[in-house]
């Protein structure tokens, strides 16, 4: 080889190895900021979306450790006053041999994983959880049975059980926060009637539910459904699920547009929802999603897929790249401002261009009323 041709090796290597550096770096005057609040006064929710990712493989635990982390660190700069989980905690909720693809723990240690994660809030913050259909059955929803109530039994938290309302039987007759509900009094505006249920509601705990929020007392509180199985995406439109992509072995169950005519859409004091469990397409907007539609009282109802457990190398990645997602709400006692933002990304300078997520599904802002 001439030394002509060699040098100009050398020089093609050179350009290709200082394009891939330009690209990781991020565009000229992009500056990183840490969350803040828009307003002082403000405060915040944080949802963590579905950790069945980070619970399966022993490489990612450490990751929902980092987010729940960082959660415990911003709660006074964000005002945070409630963490939602969207369900889906674990991959498998009671294998006992080792999966040969999809993860490496058993289901003990995926239990072990969430609830050490989310126990780093006790006496903190309170955090609601809802199940999810990985979290029954063997490998997912054969049965209603679950370890939820093992691991996180009513009186864990001192914050969850200070605002806990009332809770529904499970399917086993044991009333469990798989079916709960909370009353949450934030900095100011009105209280908050948090509806946590369970994968797929039975028929008797929408009856539940849905008798609860009409009581006389509740009927200026804010309310707000926390549940797994809800919407699509915005690539599916936002549509209400009406067929379910894995369908339970089990016969009872409620779906997203059954829902929202049995229990959302009629209580007129229900205004938000918030869910997981959908991947669309395997981007940042096959994994979330929002709709706004009036309920039988003429008032706006809020609906909100979040999302990430494909992001960050799919099924076999890291399960999800660390995003959560902050809602502040701003003292004037309506609007919302919504930002999605990975504490994982933001560790590093080399990485911390890629913190945040700005494209118009996932930084926005609503107004409750």
């Amino acid at each position: 080889m001439s030394s002509f041709i060699f040098r100009n090796i050398l020089r093609c290597r050179a350009a290709i190895v200082m394009l891939a550096l330009l690209a990781a770096k991020p565009a000229a005057g992009q500056h990183y900021e840490a969350p803040r609040l828009s307003d002082p006064k403000s405060w915040s929710i944080v949802i963590v979306p579905d950790p069945q990712g980070y619970t399966k493989f022993k490489r990612n635990q450490p990751l929902l450790d980092l987010m729940t982390n960082w959660i415990e660190d911003n709660r006074a700069r964000l005002n945070i006053g409630l963490v939602l989980c969207t369900g889906d905690l674990v991959e498998q909720n009671y294998i006992t041999e080792l999966p040969k693809e999809n993860g490496d723990q058993l289901s003990s240690s995926q239990w072990q994983c969430v609830s050490g994660a989310f126990g780093r809030l006790d006496g903190k913050l309170p955090y609601i959880l809802c199940t999810g259909n990985h979290d029954y059955g063997t490998n997912a929803t054969e049965n209603r049975y679950s370890q939820f109530n093992s691991y996180f039994p009513p009186d864990r938290n001192p914050l969850n059980r200070r605002i806990l309302v009332e809770m529904a039987p499970n399917a086993s007759g044991v009333r469990t926060l798989e079916n709960a509900c909370y009353v949450f009094k934030p900095p100011f505006g009105p209280p908050m009637l948090v509806f946590s249920l369970e994968y797929a509601p039975r028929k008797a705990v929408v009856e539940w539910a849905k008798a609860l929020a009409a009581r006389p007392e509740y009927q200026k509180h804010t309310g707000v459904v926390l549940t797994h199985s809800y919407m699509r995406s915005g690539v599916r439109d936002n549509q209400r699920i009406v067929k379910e992509d894995y369908p339970p072995g089990f016969s009872d169950y409620t779906l997203g547009e059954t829902l929202w005519q049995q229990l959302v859409k009629p209580a007129g004091n229900i205004r938000m929802v918030f869910c997981g469990h959908i991947i669309d397409v395997a981007s940042h907007a096959g994994h979330v999603g929002f709709r706004t539609d009036l309920n039988a009282a003429g008032q706006k109802v809020h609906q909100m897929l979040f999302n990430a457990q494909n992001e960050g190398g799919n099924w076999k990645g890291n399960g999800g790249d660390g995003w959560l997602r902050i809602l502040e709400f701003l003292p004037d006692g309506k609007t919302v401002k919504v930002k999605t933002f990975s504490p994982l990304f933001a560790m590093s300078p080399s990485t911390q261009h890629l913190a945040w997520r700005t494209e118009p599904f996932d930084q926005f802002e609503f107004s409750l009323y």
